[in-house]
């Protein structure tokens, strides 16, 4: 498969770039801590195998002082005792249930989860920084968005 970018959308579609920063900004400024937006985003990117996000994502988690461990294991969170908190798990779990939509429907036991660890607000920020990061991962996989990283390096994928 060839990874070579198919178009650079955001600067077809400046509008729609606007309109996806003005809802990623929207969703990120309600509160929810950090370490958790980015770990949903690192997880939902996983998941839609978007090398753009997983490549930013990382990095700002990175930046933020998040371990390497948690992030080398982020993927098998389930398996990984209390390495992550209960609310973080709740997030996950949510993330997940969200990204995939396996059944069409988030499971109420997934949501009663995040509910219980989250006030209704919180809640909000979350299904909204999830929704956000599943748009800009299939942006990206979609054109085939070259991870900063490597656009920088000169490398190609």
């Amino acid at each position: 498969m060839t990874t070579t970018p198919r178009m650079d959308i955001w600067q077809t579609a400046p509008r729609m770039m606007k309109g996806m920063y003005a809802f990623q900004q929207a969703a990120s400024a309600a509160g929810l801590e950090p370490v958790i937006g980015e770990l949903v985003k690192i997880r939902a990117s996983q998941i839609n195998r978007c090398a753009y996000c997983l490549d930013m994502h990382l990095a700002d988690a990175r930046k933020a002082g998040e371990s390497q461990l948690r992030l080398d294991l982020l993927a098998a969170w389930e398996e990984s005792g209390d390495l992550f908190t209960e609310r973080e798990q709740a997030a996950l779990a949510l993330t997940e249930a969200v990204t995939e939509l396996t059944d069409g429907f988030v499971p109420d036991a997934v949501y009663a989860r995040a509910a219980a660890h989250f006030e209704e607000a919180e809640l909000a920020a979350l299904i909204g920084q999830i929704v956000a990061i599943n748009a800009w991962n299939r942006f990206n996989v979609t054109v085939r968005g070259l991870p900063q990283s490597l656009h920088d390096s000169g490398r190609t994928a």
